[in-house]
């Protein structure tokens, strides 16, 4: 488990701590900030961030020896999002509640382009199942942006739409095949399975307050950090996770676990809405 820990924090990671507290705290002295509780809301994201890494290696760790384990792993890191979904309808505010999860529909190919460049699997990753790929990315990119464009009296028919697509996308998704176990494989690291979703589901609850945090003391413009930062770090976890997996060379399984994602984010959203119109 130490070496898991270890393994968990790359360079990558090291490079984004740098960035988001450069970010936040040359924020806080170009706009006249208070420098010490940016670095100290920065601090906090890096943490959460840290978590997050943590929590999906341990889960992927865990199950990579099930069939299925890019759809596994889909379901799992939209977690966070379903958690500020909740949040978000609790507090009366519809349109955030579902822009949380639907925000992150246009990141997490980015970022699983990424990732693949990073593991140096651009081409078994454009190679694997590009048709099926291209559609649904495309498609629950598409009604995401609609969602943001139209305007509330359409929400019903957005809902209607939204499912009729998506579920189809679901159940034709590829098989990814019997998974085999190896010899590389931790039994111990299902003893934190549990724990390790705890983990995750957590550090994406508190994600949001602690980034407010430290945007309201940095006094960075709101729509630079919802474009850059909180794009960024709410698709996070899928973006470890398809690290994750590319490194295993399950380059199926990591494009499943975008496109389950963006499906299950849609889904997040419509059940939003229609909480919202049965009210």
């Amino acid at each position: 488990m130490k070496q898991l820990v270890f393994d968990s924090i790359t360079k990558l990671d090291l490079l984004v701590w740098l960035l988001v507290l450069a970010f936040f705290c040359g924020s806080s002295l170009l706009f006249h900030g208070d420098i010490q509780l940016s670095f100290l809301g920065a601090s906090g994201i890096i943490i959460e961030m840290m978590i997050i890494g943590l929590s999906i290696e341990i889960i992927i760790e865990s199950i990579k020896h099930i069939k299925g384990v890019g759809t596994v792993t889909g379901f799992i890191t939209n977690g966070p999002e379903a958690l500020c979904l909740i949040v978000g309808l609790v507090a009366g505010d519809v349109l955030y509640a579902a822009s949380t999860p639907l925000g992150s529909n246009f990141m997490n190919p980015i970022l699983l382009i990424i990732a693949a460049i990073i593991c140096r699997k651009i081409l078994p990753t454009l190679k694997t199942k590009p048709v099926y790929t291209a559609i649904t990315i495309c498609s629950t990119a598409t009604l995401a942006i609609s969602f943001y464009i139209i305007d509330a009296s359409f929400y019903l028919h957005w809902l209607i739409i939204a499912m009729l697509l998506t579920v189809p996308f679901f159940f034709l998704r590829p098989d990814e095949g019997e998974e085999e176990s190896d010899a590389m494989y931790h039994k111990g690291a299902r003893l934190w399975l549990m724990p390790a979703i705890l983990l995750l589901l957590g550090s994406g609850y508190f994600l949001d307050p602690v980034v407010s945090f430290a945007a309201e003391h940095s006094k960075a413009p709101k729509g630079v950090i919802g474009f850059l930062v909180l794009a960024t770090l709410t698709s996070w976890p899928e973006f470890k996770s398809c690290l994750a997996l590319l490194s295993r060379n399950k380059p199926l399984a990591a494009i499943l676990n975008i496109t389950i994602s963006n499906i299950t984010n849609i889904w997040l959203a419509a059940s939003g809405i229609g909480f919202y119109l049965l009210r």
